[in-house]
């Protein structure tokens, strides 16, 4: 895939999952400005950077190319003064999680397989960033991070990533069939919260309990 569409891509999500951190981060009144664009920031950018540590691809593209801090500054900046007005928005949060999810996911299979990296460790590379930013931002705030307690959250990454490894492999390149792989992605997280779907607990225990 083109270098251009897979920093677009990257972007984006990066984009929505500072807003995510950032309106999470603004249901907390115990956090000011420097909070809120903060894990804004972690959440957008932790993923992206775990990634390209497991890559060796050093200094991570978080440091090296501006425009990742500008975007997920902005992004942050954004949840901040209008986080009152995007929260009446039913699901806001949960959107936005499940959008920086499966364009992470996707980005980082392809990063990973663009470095030579074999398919197996392409999925695992591209399940690992869609879930990095996330599980730091709930270590933050001192929550079990999502992809270990709730709903579909690491199942969709990993689907996501193996569509896009897969098309990869079939030589099926181009923009469409990556956006596919993140809508498959973002679509299966969404219909897990939607319909409080969970991945397999032990037995003889259920979610409520988990709580």
């Amino acid at each position: 895939m083109p270098t251009t569409a897979l920093l677009i891509l990257d972007l984006v999500g990066t984009f929505a999952f500072a807003l995510n951190g950032a309106l999470i981060a603004v249901r907390s009144t115990r956090l000011d400005i420097v909070g809120v664009i903060t894990l804004g920031m972690i959440t957008a950018l932790g993923g992206g950077t775990i990634r390209d540590v497991l890559l060796g691809a050093l200094p991570p593209a978080t440091f090296v190319d501006w425009r990742y801090l500008a975007v997920a500054a902005a992004g942050g900046l954004i949840a901040f003064f209008t986080g009152h007005y995007l929260e009446r928005i039913y699901g806001a949060i949960n959107v936005l999680d499940a959008a920086g999810l499966g364009l992470f996911a996707v980005t980082g299979a392809l990063k990973a397989l663009d470095l030579g990296f074999g398919p197996a460790q392409a999925v695992v590379v591209g399940g690992i960033t869609g879930v990095g930013g996330g599980t730091l931002r709930d270590v933050l705030i001192r929550q079990v991070p999502s992809v270990l307690s709730s709903g579909l959250y690491a199942v969709p990454a990993i689907v996501g990533a193996t569509a896009v490894v897969v098309v990869e492999l079939l030589d099926v390149r181009g923009a469409i069939a990556t956006v596919g792989a993140a809508v498959l992605c973002f679509a299966i997280r969404m219909l897990g919260v939607h319909f409080d779907v969970n991945a397999p607990f032990p037995p003889g225990r259920r979610w409520h309990e988990q709580e």
